[in-house]
């Protein structure tokens, strides 16, 4: 028989992801939810590949 081991859940934000509030034009969050869909994402884990790409690969002029 196995012991008793208790459930460890970490504290809300100690995941390494924080819970932000953004504004978005309709058309792109239209967009966002088509290519997740199609795609087999959620619109949250879209969003982060998308932002993660962006961060890694932008050049301000």
């Amino acid at each position: 028989m196995m012991k008793n081991e208790p459930l460890k859940i970490k504290k809300r934000g100690e995941d390494g992801n924080r819970v932000i509030t953004v504004r978005i034009r309709e058309e792109i969050l239209s967009a966002l939810d088509t290519i997740a869909n199609e795609n087999n994402y959620s619109r949250n884990e879209l969003i982060n590949i998308i932002l993660e790409y962006g961060v890694k690969n932008i050049e301000i002029e």
